[in-house]
This record gives C-alpha cells, structure tokens and sequence, in this order.
C-alpha cells in the first residue's frame, strides 16, 4: 500500500484525487484548512487509510519540513505527493496590488515548494523513488483576461517541477505536472455563466473539464504505469490547446 500525501483534498478536483487513490487501495494524508462534507463522508467510507492534517497554507509562519520532521520521526514513508491546494487572484494587472499578490505566491507557489522540499527529504530518508505531481492551470499556455497573476504563480511550479525532475530523476524520483482546462469546481463557481460558457466554447469538445477525468491523470502519474515519465506537463484540457 502506497502512501500519498494531497494537498486540498477537502472539495473539487482535490476531493476527487483522494477519492480515486483510496479506491486505487492506496492510504492518503490530506491536508486543508477544513473538512468538508464530502471529505467527511470519504472518511467514513476508507475509516483508517484518510488522515487530515489541519494546514492554512497562507499562514506566513508555515513551514512544511517542521510537520514532516514529526512524521519522519515517526516512520511515516511516502511515496507520493499531489500539490493541489491553491486559491484565485482574478484581476486585471493595471490593478494589481502587492498584499494580495504575496498570499497568492504563497498559497500557490511558496508553501508546495517547501513542500516539496519536506517530500524530497522523506523519499531520501526511505530510499523511495518517489513521484511528485503539482496540478498546474491551462491559464499558463493559452491566456485568460484577469488571470495573469494566478498563471504566473502556476507558470512558476512548471518550471520548478521540471527542473525538480531533472535533479533527482538519477534517484528514481520523478515530478510531473497535469494542467487541467476549467473544472466546475468552487475556485470557478463565482465567474459568470455566459463567461464560464464562452471559455468551453472555445476548446475542441466545448465542454468543461471533468474532475474524475484529471484524478484519474494524476492516479497515473503516481502509479508504476507511469514510471517512465518525469519532467512533463500533461494536459487534461478538453482540447483548449
């Protein structure tokens, strides 16, 4: 039994991850800020392979390591970790501010790299090949109005992954990223519906993204079937691109 470490795994695609691994057989450490009903009901259901971690990723004090050094001690092994937590920035860059484009970067791009430091160093205590897979953002590659600064902190975890995979890929660790088109998820729920309907419009199946569609992405990346694949953005996109 894997061991997979998901990060937002309370609702939306982060819910659905978790959902599919534990169906999969694997045990999942989720951390979020809360738990939602639908997490609660997925606690219920696998009672002993999903544990929470209450964690605010915009907390300027957090630092990842100090909560894997506990686990570390403990003689928890990972063997997977999904960055999926994230949060919206919608605004045009002629009134960008500076507060909250830090708490952007933070949530986004600073707290998975620390992160991914702390995974790094659990799969070099256990000698595990390990696979890392942050969910980035179709954003970054085709463009959106008001979504320049949500893009840059997602542009900015496509290169660190890349560059991630190729440092460690001679000790069998692999890092991916999967970019997924827009979802009908809570991060989407307040954009206006002919806006939401314009943006499906424009992709080859004019649909939006199915959530189960991208989980079962991420299941791959993570899996054996996927051992030959590092250092790569895989698009679930519904044909945006």
């Amino acid at each position: 039994m894997k061991t997979i470490l998901v990060t937002g795994a309370s609702r939306g695609l982060g819910l659905a991850i978790a959902g599919r691994l534990l169906r999969d057989g694997d045990r999942v450490i989720a951390m979020s800020r809360t738990r939602s009903a639908g997490f609660l009901a997925l606690q219920e259901e696998f009672s002993g392979r999903l544990q929470w971690e209450e964690v605010d990723f915009g907390d300027p004090a957090l630092d990842a390591a100090d909560r894997f050094g506990e686990w570390n001690e403990a003689g928890t092994v990972l063997h997977g970790f999904v960055n999926n937590a994230a949060m919206a920035y919608d605004d045009l860059v002629s009134n960008l501010r500076l507060e909250p484009l830090e708490h952007l970067f933070r949530v986004n791009t600073l707290a998975p790299m620390l992160l991914t430091r702390a995974v790094l160093r659990n799969f070099l205590l256990h000698e595990t090949a390990g696979s890392i897979v942050h969910v980035s953002s179709i954003c970054c590659h085709t463009g959106y109005k008001g979504m320049a600064m949500y893009a840059a902190t997602k542009g900015a975890l496509e290169a660190f992954s890349r560059n991630t995979a190729r440092e460690w890929g001679s000790r069998g660790i692999r890092s991916n990223c999967v970019v997924p088109g827009f979802m009908e998820t809570d991060m989407t729920a307040g954009m206006e519906p002919e806006v939401k309907a314009k943006i499906y419009r424009r992709t080859a199946l004019q649909r939006p993204v199915d959530l189960d569609s991208v989980a079962a992405t991420v299941a791959f990346l993570l899996s054996e079937a996927g051992h030959s694949m590092t250092g790569q953005n895989l698009f679930v996109d519904s044909g945006a691109i």
